[in-house]
């Protein structure tokens, strides 16, 4: 009987492949409005991974958004329109040549495609902007400068670029020294960004004068460097930046910071973020801490003040190494861990 059995059951393996051959439609998709062509939940499974390789060409990939979930609802790149106004430090943005809408497009649909770090920079605005605002206020510069941090450095303070440029602002060797901003085997100025920033709002002051108060081409010489961006401008026989053509990097800079100012002044609308998602400033006590051995290490100034080391590069991005030579700093800690010591100092200085 067992023999029998299996018999029978090859004979209907044999007859069932006979008639799919004889059938080679019975596996062929149906074309787009044909009937036939409902599977059943368990048929589409199986073909999805078919299908995804047989449209995986770049081209097709180029149309295809990601999407973006949101409280429980579906959303594609291409619900997010960039506005038929804009405007930037004051100055309207000529969105309606062709180009210029296109460049800022393309950067502002850049931003929202990686909304995991999207997300990351408009909780580090709640901590970089803040020491930005209150100097470009004092200076009397539009606060819409302070999006240049994004594009800069993601307002990272000890962002390095190939150029050697360092710090949240990204100044070159010789642009810091020219505000003044040290440089040595001990300690990177342009990493702090108190006092970056300070040499920041100086620069830009100086490149509004030198650009005839365009703010558009005062951030190009920014990026560029003002000799640079003249001589364009004079070769080109043009007084306009949305009309000059330059180094690729500089032509992306100001319509990704317009970009960058459209999405994260409103994160609540691109990102569903609130104020309260971002990230708090830290509140920290500046201390003064005299060196009289010929090196301490940073580990030990940690553990005197509440704190440790990683914590404490963090918190002073502009020292280089871990230990500290003979002389006199000014370091930033906790102040939630910082013992009485710290009060004592500022009752004593």
């Amino acid at each position: 009987m067992i023999i029998r059995g299996r018999q029978f059951w090859f004979s209907m393996v044999g007859i069932g492949f006979f008639i799919l051959s004889m059938c080679p439609s019975a596996l062929a998709t149906s074309e787009p409005g044909d009937n036939g062509g409902q599977k059943s939940e368990m048929e589409k499974d199986l073909l999805i991974p078919d299908l995804l390789d047989s449209q995986s060409e770049p081209e097709d990939r180029l149309v295809i958004l990601p999407e973006i979930k949101r409280e429980g609802e579906r959303f594609f790149l291409s619900s997010f329109k960039l506005p038929d106004k804009i405007t930037f430090a004051g100055m309207p943005v000529p969105l309606d040549n062709w180009q210029v809408r296109e460049r800022i497009e393309y950067e502002f649909y850049q931003f929202l495609e990686d909304q995991g770090e999207s997300i990351i920079l408009a909780k580090r605005t709640g901590r970089c902007f803040p020491p930005a605002e209150k100097q470009l206020a004092e200076a009397g510069l539009p606060d819409d400068l302070k999006y240049m941090l994004l594009v800069e450095s993601k307002c990272i303070s000890a962002a390095y670029s190939k150029a050697k440029a360092s710090g949240p602002w990204q100044f070159i060797p010789s642009t810091g020294r020219r505000y003044r901003l040290k440089s040595d085997a001990v300690r990177d100025e342009r990493r702090n960004l108190e006092m970056s920033t300070e040499a920041a709002v100086k620069y830009l002051k100086y490149l509004k004068d030198f650009q005839d108060n365009d703010w558009f081409l005062a951030m190009a010489s920014y990026n560029a460097g003002e000799e640079r961006i003249r001589k364009l401008l004079k070769e080109q026989k043009i007084t306009d930046y949305w009309k000059m053509h330059g180094p690729r990097e500089t032509m992306r800079y100001v319509p990704r910071i317009i970009a960058a100012k459209e999405i994260y002044s409103q994160p609540e609308k691109y990102l569903g973020l609130t104020k309260k998602d971002l990230y708090v400033p830290l509140e920290t006590e500046t201390i003064r801490v005299n060196v009289k051995e010929s090196q301490r290490a940073l580990t030990s100034i940690a553990e005197e003040f509440g704190t440790y080391l990683l914590e404490l590069k963090m918190l002073n991005p502009e020292f280089k190494k871990d230990v500290l030579p003979r002389g006199t700093y000014q370091i930033r800690v906790p102040r939630q861990t910082c013992p009485n010591r710290c009060f004592r100092q500022e009752t004593t200085q």
